[in-house]
């Protein structure tokens, strides 16, 4: 979740070193491991990508009905799996379910505590048909009625899931370089996320936005939140996501104001300076209409070592928003001193670099 501050919605200190931006066609991460970075050209795959997000939020406002809330609206965010996406364990008063997004075998699955399995494949339908389909399976698994808010959000115009009765295209190729690309952001947010001992967020797909983000937490309540608000989303929403001061991170597909895709970087509130701090790779920019800077993820995806610029561009901007914004880094990011000597090497935690 991100604040608004232009339309960017879908229609829908110590420095770190710069990492060589040299392009390559299709980089794979520096230790040679994992699949290549995609192409994910935002005009080729639009209507797909509409059609998966407005998916997501059927599933996600599921979760969010019948699961207790968590600070920041961690309860209803989706988690990345190696398959796709899924709402984890939602408990029921007799029984507990799981919702999954296979994007490898094109699968909607619903699971449940007590054995029962229901698949269903992913292919072009509209948004009507999946809503009915998905309430339709819950019903026969025992699962009650979540009854959910039927309109989504976070979108310019907001049709009712139940009239949006266009056939979607789902185009599986571009589906799978989807899932890739979340995993391999996902293995990289993960390895920045360890970094901070102060209270963090999980790395978590926020389907509202249709962006997967992060954040830090300085450990201090944040003003009151003053900022616009996404399309047909109550105000008190970002109250509670900005309630403490934060450095965010995310990476986001694009819409068609903003056509491609790209990570971007905020501190809500943002400390004075902060659109003038110098960041790194060379090729991240600050936005100034949004409040944010921006790397696209085409230049990741081309980058010699796409992980390390990614991180770069992550440990970066952080360190921006909390020199600037006086947070105690000695106190959110060094270790106490351990009298273990040495400490195995299995404890040891690996140390970002300077």
């Amino acid at each position: 979740m991100r604040p608004r501050q232009s339309p960017v919605t879908r229609r829908r200190g110590e420095s770190s070193p710069d990492v060589s931006s040299t392009r390559s066609a299709d980089a794979t991460s520096a230790d040679g491991g994992g699949a290549p970075w995609p192409s994910l050209p935002y005009a080729e795959w639009k209507d797909t990508l509409d059609a998966v997000h407005m998916w997501t939020q059927v599933v996600g406002k599921i979760r969010l009905a019948l699961t207790p809330l968590v600070n920041h609206w961690w309860n209803s965010t989706l988690i990345v799996t190696p398959r796709g996406l899924s709402t984890s364990l939602i408990h029921t008063e007799a029984d507990a379910f799981q919702i999954d997004f296979d994007f490898v075998e094109h699968e909607l699955v619903v699971v449940t505590g007590r054995g029962g399995r229901s698949a269903r494949p992913l292919h072009p339908m509209s948004v009507a048909d999946f809503y009915r389909q998905v309430l339709a399976d819950l019903a026969r698994l025992g699962v009650p009625d979540p009854r959910i808010m039927p309109v989504p959000v976070e979108v310019a115009v907001a049709v009712p899931f139940l009239d949006d009765v266009e056939v979607r295209p789902y185009d599986r190729e571009y589906v799978r370089r989807f899932q890739t690309a979340l995993l391999r952001t996902h293995s990289v947010f993960e390895r920045f996320r360890a970094d901070f001992l102060g209270k963090a967020s999980p790395v978590q797909f926020f389907w509202g936005g249709f962006d997967l983000a992060s954040a830090r937490f300085s450990g201090h309540r944040g003003p009151a939140y003053a900022g616009g608000s996404a399309p047909n989303v109550n105000i008190h929403v970002m109250h509670e996501a900005y309630s403490h001061e934060l450095s965010a991170a995310g990476f986001w597909l694009g819409s068609d104001d903003a056509p491609q895709p790209e990570f971007y970087s905020y501190a809500m509130p943002p400390p004075p300076g902060l659109a003038d701090a110098s960041i790194r790779p060379a090729d991240a920019r600050w936005a100034a209409p949004r409040g944010e800077f921006i790397l696209l993820y085409e230049d990741v995806r081309r980058a010699i070592d796409p992980d390390g610029t990614l991180l770069t561009f992550l440990q970066s901007t952080y360190e921006a928003a909390a020199n600037l914004g006086g947070w105690d880094r000695t106190l959110l990011e060094e270790r106490v001193s351990c009298s273990c000597d040495p400490i195995p090497s299995t404890f040891r935690r690996a140390r970002r670099p300077r």
